[in-house]
């Protein structure tokens, strides 16, 4: 059990350019698979929340859309989660990239976040594919947009430095009782993480030929002695798209739905018999009902 005496827990919000490693960076930390990941941008869709847990306390963090040009009511969706996830943070991570300059979004975040008023750290990801005199160099360049309380580098994929990056977050959370049991690693359902390691995998087999227009949804999961049925169904917007995805013979659908239960067996630890689905809604990342139905609810953000 933690001695909750003088111990710090709070809300640190995780933001930056799509692709930057914020999903990365937070799976390292818990040691655990719960946000996915891509080397696509806008992979995160929610606010996913991941707990880390020690002797000093605990760090609620809350991995948000990345920051973009809004062109769809999906996305409407996705910038409302982030901006609503820093409003309500503790402490603010901006996570940035070493080898890359500061372009306009950075801009647009720095404006975003000129006129907070909650401790704001710098994290600059890929430390490892850069040398020292730039990493100084990209230092004095994010100084010049913000004042931050920290600047801090890691490599997210490998975990450099990350106990650094904990020690910091701690030095300004405020003292207080865990939100979450000590066992806790994410207030995520089991179903929701299902479905994203489905998309996180569809995402990947399937490459540029269908960028974000699919989603995912757990239609059922049965849990048996031995094994665990899961029917799920790939939502997409067009019939040329449910082509692709079944691929020839259906072999893109296999090769998917194999990926997949591999990772999910691992999140369940028991064997998985997985069947994938595949529907047409035209458009439904423009449709306000499907985004709900789908898990995407602008008015809960409202109201949450």
């Amino acid at each position: 059990m933690m001695d909750k005496t003088g111990i710090k827990a709070g809300f640190v919000a995780v933001i930056g350019r799509p692709n930057v490693g914020k999903s990365t960076l937070a799976n390292t930390i818990i040691g655990q698979k719960i946000a996915i990941t891509s080397n696509k941008p806008q992979t995160t869709r929610n606010r996913i929340r991941t707990v880390y847990t020690c002797e000093k306390g605990q760090i609620v963090f809350v991995d948000t859309p990345g920051i973009h040009k809004v062109k769809n009511a999906l996305q409407d969706y996705m910038m409302a989660s982030a901006k609503k996830t820093v409003a309500e943070a503790d402490v603010i991570l901006w996570l940035v990239e070493a080898d890359e300059r500061i372009g306009p979004t950075d801009r647009h975040i720095a404006t975003l976040l000129k006129d907070i008023r909650v401790p704001l750290i710098l994290v600059i990801n890929k430390i490892d594919t850069v040398s020292k005199n730039a990493l100084f160099s990209i230092i004095d360049a994010y100084n010049d947009l913000l004042p931050f309380s920290e600047i801090v580098p890691v490599s997210a994929i490998k975990g450099d430095n990350t106990d650094v990056l904990i020690d910091q977050i701690f030095k300004y959370l405020p003292e207080g009782v865990p939100f979450f049991d000590e066992d806790t690693v994410t207030d995520q359902p089991v179903r929701q993480i299902t479905a994203e390691l489905i998309r996180e995998k569809a995402l990947k087999c399937l490459g540029d030929e269908i960028p974000h227009g699919v989603a995912v949804v757990i239609e059922s999961m049965d849990y048996g002695n031995r094994i665990v049925d899961i029917n799920a169904t790939l939502i997409c917007e067009k019939e040329s798209h449910k082509g692709i995805i079944i691929g020839k013979g259906g072999a893109m659908i296999k090769k998917i739905g194999s990926a997949a239960r591999y990772e999910i067996e691992d999140l369940l630890e028991q064997k998985v018999n997985l069947k994938l689905w595949i529907k047409v809604k035209k458009d439904w990342r423009e449709s306000e009902m499907l985004l709900k139905n789908f898990g995407y609810d602008r008015k809960e953000l409202k109201n949450g």
